[in-house]
C-alpha cells in the first residue's frame, strides 16, 4: 500500500515550493538552492534556534521567526534575504565576536571554521563592540580531545550530540544569560567526567572550541630520528574520507594514493589496518563459534573493536563484561604483530620500531593508554595515533600535492586485505565480516556469491536486527551505532536474562559513532547522513571490487597463522591478540 505524504505549498523569495508537512523553512529553502545562514543547526541535531542567524520575514506577520525551528505552512510568503535581514545577521555575528578571541591564525579550525566563514561573508572587518572574553583556561586533561572554552559560541551542538545521540552526558550548559557557558558536567575536568573520547562533540562543533589532541609534531620527530624504523597503518574508513580534505567527493576510495603519500612523508613501511581487521575477524568469529556452537562462554557475544564503546561499557554496562569479545581491535592487533612478527621477520629491533596509526577516531588515542592491552609485544604496540584530519594537515605540511600522488601498494606482509576487512569501517561491517567467516567455520563452506552481501545489517537505522540461517540453525544478530541506541539493545538482553529466557540476540555489533567509523570523531568536518552513506558506499564498492571477500582467505593472515600464531585462539594468539575488561567508575573522582 502506498501512503501519500501530505504536502504544503508556499513561496520563498517569490519562488513556489512544495514540501512534506513538517518541513522546516530552512530545509524548504535549501530545496530551492537558497542558503540561510546558521551556526547552531546541524543536520544530525534537532533545532535549538540558539544563534538567531536564520531569521526570516513572513508576509503579514510582524515577527521574524527562525527558519530552523519554523515549519513551512500553506500559503506562507517568506523572504530570506534583504538589506534589513543582512544587517541583523551582521549584528548577531558582531555580538558573537564580542565574546570570541581573535585567534584565528593559531586555531585548530583556521580555514575550516563555520564562524570564520560567515564573518568573512558578511564583511565584518572590525570589532565594533567591546570584547568580553571568558577567563577560563583550555582543558587538556582528556588526552584525546581539547576544549578551548573561550572559543565556544554557546550553540550547544556538542551538548546535544553528547547527551541525546551518545547518551554520555559529559557536557552540559552551565548558568544562564550572559554567564551561560558549555562545560563538562558539574564544571569538572573532562578527564574526570563520563567522557568516552568518541569526539562527536568535536565533529559537530562549528568553531575551534573542541578539537582533537594534535600529535603531528611527535610523528615528525620520530620520522627525523635516524635510529627509528617508522611504520604506519591506515584504518578502513580513512581511505574513503581523506579525499574530502583535498576536494574529492565523499566516498572516493584513495587507498593506493594514500600508500604512496605515506612513503613520501617518510615512513619506512606502510601497512593496512584492513589486514588486521581480517585478523580480528578470525579471532572474533572463532570466539563466536566457540560460544554459539560449543557453549564455551555466555551469549550474546558483543563486539569490542571500538575503544569509545569499550570505555562506555566498562563504565555503564559492567554486568555484561563477560559477554564482550576479548579480541583486540584491528589497530591493536596490527601494532603487536608489527612489533613482533614483522620485526622478527625483517630483523628490526622492536625497541626502535615506531608504529603510527591513522584512524578516523579520537578515542583511538585513548586506546593507546590501555596499558593491559597495548604492551603485549613488550613495547608500546602503537606509539601514536593520528586522526584523518591530522593526516591531511601532515600531507600539506610535507608540501605534497595529494592529487598528483601515484598509486602504490602496501607492504605485502601486513598490507593485503579482503572485502570483509574493508567494510569494518561502517556500521554493520564488523557483523557482516564475522558472519561470512563464522558461516565458513561452522559449515566448512563459503557463502554463495549471491549471499555474501548481508544486507539486513547495512544502512543507517540506529538498530538493525536480522536472523541469519546457517544450515538450518538461526543466528539472531543486532547492530547498534550511536550510544543511545546501544542502551536500548542491551536493556532487552538484560530483560531476557532476568526472565530466564533465551537471549534476544546471539551476536551484537556496537559502534559508538553514528554510522560507525565512517562518521568517526576524527574524520573530515561536515558530516551528515548523506556523507556517511557516501563513505560507506565507497567501502562497499571496495568490497565488491576485491578478488577475495572472506577474511579467512587473506594470504597474509594465513601466513601469519602458519608461521607465527598457529591458529585462532591458540595460546600465542590469546597472549598477543586478546585482552580483558574491568569495571570502572563513570566519574573519575
Amino acid at each position: 500500500m502506498i501512503v501519500e505524504t501530505e504536502m504544503v505549498t508556499a513561496e520563498i523569495n517569490g519562488l513556489p515550493v512544495e514540501v512534506p508537512v513538517g518541513t522546516s523553512v530552512l530545509d524548504a529553502a535549501r530545496k530551492l538552492g537558497i542558503r540561510i545562514p546558521t551556526l547552531c543547526k546541524h543536520p544530525d541535531l534537532l533545532p535549538t534556534a540558539a544563534c538567531g542567524l536564520c531569521i526570516v520575514k513572513v508576509a503579514g506577520e510582524g515577527k521574524m521567526p527562525r527558519a530552523c525551528a519554523t515549519a513551512l505552512r500553506n500559503g506562507m510568503r517568506i523572504t530570506t534575504h534583504d538589506s534589513e535581514l543582512t544587517g541583523i545577521r551582521r549584528t548577531i555575528l558582531e555580538l558573537i565576536l564580542s565574546t570570541h578571541p581573535n585567534a584565528c591564525l593559531t586555531c585548530g579550525r583556521n580555514g575550516n571554521c563555520e564562524l570564520q566563514t560567515l564573518v568573512a561573508e558578511f564583511g565584518v572587518r572590525s570589532d565594533r563592540l567591546e570584547k568580553r572574553l571568558r577567563d577560563v583556561p583550555p582543558d587538556h586533561s582528556n588526552g584525546s580531545i581539547i576544549i578551548d572554552f573561550v572559543k565556544c559560541i554557546n550553540c550547544a551542538r556538542c551538548v546535544q550530540v553528547c547527551q541525546d545521540i551518545q547518551n554520555v552526558w559529559a557536557l552540559s550548559i552551565l548558568k544562564r544569560g550572559i554567564e551561560m557557558r558549555m562545560a563538562p558536567a558539574g564544571d569538572i575536568s573532562l578527564a574526570d567526567s563520563p567522557c568516552i573520547k568518541c569526539g562527536q562533540c568535536a565533529a559537530h562543533c562549528p568553531t575551534g572550541a573542541i578539537v582533537e589532541h594534535d600529535e603531528i609534531g611527535v610523528v615528525w620527530d620520530a620520522l627525523g630520528d635516524p635510529d627509528k624504523f617508522c611504520s604506519v597503518q591506515i584504518a578502513p574508513s580513512v581511505r574513503v574520507a581523506l579525499g574530502e580534505e583535498f576536494g574529492y567527493p565523499p566516498g572516493t576510495n584513495l587507498t593506493r594514493k594514500i600508500y604512496a603519500t605515506l612513503r613520501r612523508i617518510g615512513f619506512h613501511a606502510v601497512f593496512d589496518t584492513n589486514c588486521s581487521a581480517d585478523l580480528t575477524i578470525m579471532e572474533e568469529a572463532s570466539e563466536f563459534v566457540q560460544r554459539f556452537a560449543h557453549g564455551k562462554g555466555p551469549l550474546p557475544l558483543i563486539t569490542s573493536c571500538c575503544p569509545a564503546w569499550t570505555d562506555y561499557m566498562e563504565k555503564n554496562h559492567q554486568d555484561l563484561i563477560e559477554n564482550f569479545s576479548t579480541a583486540k581491535s584491528p589497530q591493536q592487533m596490527l601494532g603487536v604483530v608489527a612489533k613482533t612478527y614483522y620485526s622478527e621477520k625483517m630483523k628490526i629491533d622492536p625497541a626502535r620500531h615506531f608504529q603510527v596509526s591513522i584512524m578516523p577516531c579520537t578515542a583511538k588515542k585513548y586506546e593507546l593508554e590501555r596499558t593491559d592491552e597495548m604492551f603485549a609485544s613488550g613495547y608500546q604496540d602503537v606509539d601514536v595515533t593520528l586522526t584523518t584530519r591530522e593526516l591531511a594537515r601532515m600531507i600539506k605540511q610535507a608540501g605534497l600535492v595529494f592529487a598528483e600522488m601515484p598509486d602504490e601498494d602496501a607492504d605485502s606482509l601486513l598490507g593485503e586485505y579482503t572485502g570483509a576487512g574493508t567494510i569494518f569501517g561502517t556500521t554493520g561491517g564488523v557483523m557482516e565480516a564475522a558472519l561470512r567467516t563464522g558461516y565458513h567455520l561452522v559449515t566448512g563452506e563459503d557463502l554463495p556469491p549471491d549471499a555474501i552481501a548481508i544486507k539486513p545489517v547495512r544502512g543507517l537505522d540506529g538498530v538493525k536486527e536480522a536472523t541469519i540461517d546457517i544450515q538450518g540453525t538461526a543466528v539472531r544478530v543486532a547492530v547498534a551505532h550511536g550510544m543511545a541506541n546501544v542502551d536500548k539493545v542491551l536493556d532487552r538482553v538484560r530483560a531476557a536474562r532476568q526472565q530466564g529466557a533465551e537471549p534476544p540476540f546471539h551476536f551484537i555489533e556496537v559502534m559508538a559513532c553514528p554510522g560507525g567509523c565512517v562518521g568517526g570523531g576524527g574524520q573530515p568536518y561536515g558530516v551528515s547522513n548523506e556523507v556517511r552513506r557516501q563513505r560507506a558506499e565507497g567501502l562497499y564498492q571496495d568490497d565488491r571490487d576485491r578478488a577475495l571477500r572472506f577474511s579467512h582467505d587473506n594470504p597474509s593472515v594465513q601466513q601469519l597463522y602458519r608461521e607465527y600464531l598457529g591458529a585462532p585462539l591458540s595460546e600465542k594468539a590469546e597472549s598477543l591478540l586478546h585482552t580483558h575488561y574491568k569495571p570502572r567508575k563513570s566519574y573519575r573522582r
